[in-house]
C-alpha cells in the first residue's frame, strides 16, 4: 500500500509447483522477470505455492535457490506455502512442528492404518516418532504403476526417492535426516500453512479490482467455515493426519460459497492443472511431470508466464 493507505499497482508473482526441477525454475525465474521487467520484478511480492520437492531430480538444488532469493532479491518480498509433499518430507526429516495439544506423532497413525501394509510405509530407524504422512512419505510401493500419473511411483506414493537421491542417500534411507542439511530443514519448519494479503490489484472484464488475496497450496474446503480454517492453517496444527487444505481435492478446488460476496481471490497449486474461473486460480500445469511446464501468475494483470515462454526471442 503506498503512503495514504491506497492500494498500488505492486506487481504478485504466484508460482505453481516445482516438483525438484530445478532447470525449469531457473527458466521460469528469467521469464518472469522478462514479463514484469526488471524493476517491477525487483520490488515484486512472489508467492511460491508449494511443492519443492519429489518427482523431479533436483530437489536439493531447488530449496538452495529458494533459500537465496531473499540475499539476491532484497526488495522482493518471498513467501514459501507449504504443500502437502513438504509437509511428508518435514515430517520425515523431524522438521514439522510439534502438535500444539501435545500428542504424539503416532497419533496420526490409526486414520490410515489399514493402508500401512499396501503403502509400505516406512519402518526404519526413527519411524515410531514420526508422523503418518512421513512413513508414507519415506516407504516404497516397489515400482507399482500410478494409473493417475500415467507411470510408475517413484519410491513412495509420494514420489519420494527422487528426493533421496538429490540428497546423496538411497529411496527411504534413515541416512536422509542427517543427510539434508541444517539449512534446508529449517525451511521445511517455517513453511507457512496459508498466506493472506490485502489490497491486491486484479483485471478484469469490469475493469481493475482491489481484493484480498488467500494463497493455499490445494484450496479452502468448501464444507467449513472459512474463519474456522484460516484459524487451523495460521496455527499449522500437526496433530491432524491430513490437512485437507493442503492436500484435498474436489472439495477444495472451489470458493467456499461465503467468500463469493467479497472482493476475495484464492491462488493454489496441487491439482496438476492450470485452471482460471472467476476469482479462483489453479497454478499447477506441470503436476511434477517432466514434459509439462512449471506455470505462475502475475498480478494485477492475470498473465500465466511458464518456463517454456520465449521472452529474450521477441527482445
Amino acid at each position: 500500500m503506498g503512503e495514504t493507505g491506497e492500494p498500488t499497482d505492486r506487481t504478485v508473482i504466484c508460482v505453481g509447483d516445482i516438483h525438484g526441477f530445478f532447470s525449469k525454475l531457473q527458466l521460469l525465474w528469467s521469464n518472469l522477470e522478462d514479463a514484469v521487467g526488471a524493476a517491477a520484478f525487483e520490488a515484486a511480492l512472489v508467492i511460491f505455492l508449494g511443492d519443492y520437492c519429489d518427482r523431479g531430480p533436483d530437489t536439493h538444488q531447488v530449496i538452495d535457490f529458494l533459500l537465496s532469493l531473499p540475499s539476491r532479491y532484497p526488495r522482493q518480498r518471498h513467501v514459501f506455502l507449504c504443500g502437502n509433499h513438504d509437509f511428508a518430507f518435514a515430517a520425515f526429516v523431524g522438521a514439522l512442528p510439534p502438535p500444539p495439544d501435545g500428542s504424539p506423532f503416532s497419533a496420526t497413525w490409526a486414520e490410515y492404518g489399514n493402508s500401512e501394509e499396501g503403502e509400505g510405509w516406512f519402518k526404519g530407524e526413527g519411524y515410531e516418532a514420526m508422523h503418518v504422512q512421513g512413513r508414507r512419505w519415506g516407504g516404497s510401493v516397489g515400482g507399482r504403476w500410478n494409473p493417475k500419473k500415467g507411470m510408475a511411483y517413484k519410491g513412495s506414493i509420494y514420489d519420494a526417492g527422487p528426493t533421496f537421491e538429490s540428497y546423496g542417500v538411497p529411496n527411504g534411507s534413515a541416512d536422509l535426516v542427517k543427510a539434508v542439511p541444517d539449512n534446508h530443514k529449517k525451511f521445511l519448519a517455517d513453511l507457512v500453512w496459508v498466506h493472506e494479503e490485502d489490497n491486491v490489484l486484479i483485471d478484469t472484464s469490469e475493469g481493475r479490482i482491489c481484493c484480498k488475496l488467500i494463497a493455499v497450496h490445494a484450496g479452502l474446503d468448501k464444507s467449513k467455515g472459512v474463519d474456522e480454517q484460516l484459524k487451523l492453517l495460521r496455527a499449522r496444527d500437526t496433530s491432524l493426519p491430513k490437512v485437507e487444505d493442503l492436500s484435498g481435492r474436489h472439495n477444495v478446488w472451489e470458493i467456499p460459497q461465503e467468500l463469493s460476496e467479497k472482493p476475495t481471490i484464492v491462488v493454489s497449486g496441487h491439482h496438476g492443472k492450470l485452471h482460471v474461473e472467476g476469482r479462483r486460480f489453479i497454478i499447477d500445469e506441470c503436476g511434477g511431470l517432466e514434459d509439462l511446464p512449471i506455470a505462475a501468475i502475475i498480478f494485477p494483470s492475470t498473465m500465466i508466464v511458464r518456463d517454456t515462454d520465449k521472452f529474450a526471442a521477441q527482445h
